[in-house]
């Protein structure tokens, strides 16, 4: 990522000023000279090779920045080099801190004792400590991890200390109690996450053949080390970053821009087509259903987010397949917009977008459009079968707010009588709302919402943004006997579940449009949430996932989970996956060739401002030889999530999110043997010995050449 410089080797080769070319000691020179060359350019990757051990699958901590600070890690402009001591036990340090002889040390450290307690010991002895490698524990039902910060958000919602200040800086409920605030800490070291077992094994291997001392002594030379390569071009926060690129990006013809803004794209749908070259009418009115599509964890790019993303936006494709399959849809008074919004878990980036465009007419939809609005936080982690409506008591100091949200709860308790798996639970109106996207809409306005949770108080979710939200933590799991497309098609006990919350939420969200007639027929599929489920948290590369994307997405899937960081290169895997599943789950399959999908203008009573087409590749035949591809008509799209902030040129706005990521050249880790700091020194000097040697008997052989290589004679001339 970032500029890469390369070099060209141009040489010369001179002739001797007699003209008649070099003479044969010379040539024999240069002969050698550039066999060595030669050699040297031939044999450098293998001697490398020979040196290095690479270590592929790890994931770097990189630095974020906002207004104010600078988050994350990051290494020396050279990559950071220690000798490599594993730390199975916090007793384990005491050899990194203070007693070993050999520093700086590379820690490789056990998942479990990755806490704030130890992070701080490590960050306090910097000068010993090189860097840090970090492997994957295994949770257990008691374990618990989350490095985000305990108010997620803070500042950025809609409480304040001049507008509901007893609510606000979390005062009433700490929402995640169990956060450490690890990934919000800025070191000045590099930390890397080894994400595959078998490196890691090679690395202990490497440190117990070559770093354990024996009977308790310092270990002999060589020694195993580690370097690590991340060194990051931003400093300071987002505002230094963004003046530093702006620079560049005016005065250089080369500029090396050193931080980008964090952004995405929101996925949004309407039940009802609208025409979105012009905004609706104010009479028109629209419900929201909403969720986040986004996560983090301390490292980059790896954010599973099982809990606190997937199971919510899986929930909600789900309730909009089921509530577009309704029979009356289009007669329905009011309109529905689902929406997935990007960068929530950033100052609300994707929810603070779509509130700045409606307020500004860049949006189809306005706020006083808004009749009301649902919004899915986490789902997964029910203990009972409570489902809890989460409301913003401030809004409700308006009698006529507090009658429009004493309605919606009514509805959502009507919808949940039905489903004797879920009951809905309502919460005193002393209590907050949770970290939500409703609340960056009631900063603009009051509107009547509810969030809906799995929990009444502080979060279920034990591993909140870290990397052990994962399948297992809401209790994904398959049979080991199973193929994968045995797996794809496995209804799991926690997609039942969420169906049956899909169900209400579609049930609530068709009787809040005006629908009375079919409420008790709509009914979510739990094989589409538990295909949904594999393929964002299991295997991306599957049959389903295939058939719902165009051709060329079809490279964004792989054997892996999909992660869900917003990151900067946009639109991000999970974006396209979730607007193509929505299209697919919620459109209509039509009879366009390739050519009129592309361009349905030309085709009669098509329209791209109420549709968007999309051509995809389509299931496998009777045979499986081959794909069917279709043409899928839907009014899934994409709105821009970038903060405002980085609109109006306000880097260091509190009103807006101010998120960055730094850019940086290099992402490398590699371990290899160091001789000692005196094997070295005496290398050094023989090396240089050595070459004044050479230079030496290269003057003498070059001054005595007329004697040493007599020419043979020429021979004389014959006449007859």
């Amino acid at each position: 990522k970032g500029p890469e410089a390369s070099a060209q080797r141009r040489g010369k080769m001179a002739t001797t000023r007699g003209g008649s070319g070099p003479d044969p000691g010379s040539r024999g020179l240069l002969l050698l000279f550039f066999s060595v060359v030669l050699a040297g350019l031939c044999g450098g990757n293998s001697v490398e090779r020979k040196i290095y051990i690479p270590l592929n699958k790890t994931a770097p901590c990189v630095r974020l920045l906002n207004a104010t600070h600078q988050i994350g890690c990051q290494s020396s402009i050279s990559g950071d080099t220690g000798v490599i001591h594993v730390v199975e036990k916090e007793e384990d340090l005491k050899w990194v801190l203070t007693d070993g002889p050999n520093p700086p040390y590379m820690v490789l450290l056990e998942g479990k004792l990755f806490t704030r307690d130890v992070m701080e010991k490590l960050k306090g002895t910097t000068s010993r400590i090189a860097g840090l490698a970090v492997t994957l524990a295994k949770p257990n039902s008691t374990s618990s991890f989350s490095p985000s910060v305990q108010c997620p958000n803070d500042g950025f919602g809609i409480y304040s200390n001049s507008y509901g200040p007893e609510f606000a800086h979390c005062k009433k409920t700490l929402w995640n109690e169990l956060g450490n605030g690890l990934a919000y800490e800025d070191f000045s070291f590099p930390i890397f996450l080894l994400e595959d077992e078998n490196e890691t094994k090679v690395i202990k291997q490497c440190y117990q053949d070559h770093n354990l001392g024996q009977n308790g002594s310092a270990p002999s030379f060589p020694l195993c080390a580690m370097q690590l390569f991340s060194h990051m071009h931003a400093v300071i926060s987002t505002a230094t970053c963004m003046r530093r690129s702006f620079i560049q990006s005016t005065f250089s013809i080369n500029p090396e821009i050193v931080c980008d803004p964090l952004s995405d794209y929101n996925v949004w749908s309407m039940l009802k087509p609208i025409n979105t070259s012009v905004g609706l009418e104010p009479d028109v009115r629209v419900v929201v259903a909403a969720t986040r599509l986004d996560s983090r964890s301390f490292f980059w790019n790896v954010a599973p987010g099982a809990e606190s993303a997937v199971a919510s936006f899986v929930t909600q494709l789900a309730a909009a397949e089921a509530l577009h399959k309704a029979p009356d849809v289009t007669t329905l008074s009011r309109n529905v917009m689902f929406v997935f919004f990007q960068g929530e878990t950033f100052d609300y980036i994707g929810s603070s977008r779509m509130v700045y465009d409606m307020e500004n007419g860049k949006f189809p939809v306005r706020l006083e459009n808004i009749d009301s609005f649902v919004e899915l936080g986490q789902v997964a982690l029910r203990t009972s079968l409570d489902l809890w409506m989460h409301t913003d008591p401030m809004s409700q100091k308006n009698e006529s707010v507090k009658n429009q949200v004493e309605d919606l709860l009514a509805t959502l308790e009507k919808s949940g009588a039905g489903v004797p798996e879920v009951v809905l639970r309502r919460l005193a109106q002393s209590q907050a709302l949770p970290p939500s996207s409703l609340q960056r809409f009631l900063r603009a306005r009051n509107i009547s919402g509810v969030v809906l949770a799995d929990h009444s108080g502080s979060f279920h979710n034990r591993y909140y943004q870290s990397i052990y939200d994962t399948a297992e933590n809401i209790n994904v799991t398959y049979p080991e006997w199973q193929s994968p497309e045995e797996d794809l098609n496995f209804v799991t006990d926690t997609a039942k579940a969420l169906a049956n919350v899909a169900t209400v939420l579609a049930r609530a969200l068709y009787e809040l449009a005006g629908g009375t007639n079919f409420s008790s027929s709509i009914q979510a599929d739990p094989q589409t949430v538990t295909r949904l489920l594999y393929g964002f948290l299991v295997r991306a590369n599957n049959s389903w996932f295939q058939s719902i994307l165009k051709h060329d997405l079809r490279s964004y899937l792989d054997d892996r989970p999909l992660q869900h960081y917003i990151a900067v290169s946009s639109p991000t895997n999970t974006t396209y996956v979730v607007q193509y599943a929505l299209a697919n789950l919620t459109g209509k399959a039509t009879n366009l060739t390739r050519e009129q999908c592309q361009d349905p203008s030309k085709v009669p009573n098509e329209s791209k401002d109420l549709y968007e087409y999309s051509w995809v590749q389509g299931p496998w035949n009777s045979n499986r030889t081959e794909r069917l591809p279709q043409c899928v008509r839907s009014t899934v799209r994409l709105a821009r999530a970038l903060s405002p902030a980085f609109e109006l040129s306000q880097w260091s706005s509190t009103e807006y999110s101010t998120w960055a990521e730094s850019r940086w050249k290099d992402i490398q880790a590699r371990i290899f043997l160091i001789a000692s700091k005196e094997l070295e020194f005496i290398t050094l000097i023989v090396g240089f010995s050595i070459l004044i040697f050479s230079l030496i008997v290269t003057y003498c052989i070059n001054a005595k050449a007329d004697v040493l290589f007599v020419a043979p004679r020429e021979p004389g001339a014959v006449s007859y």
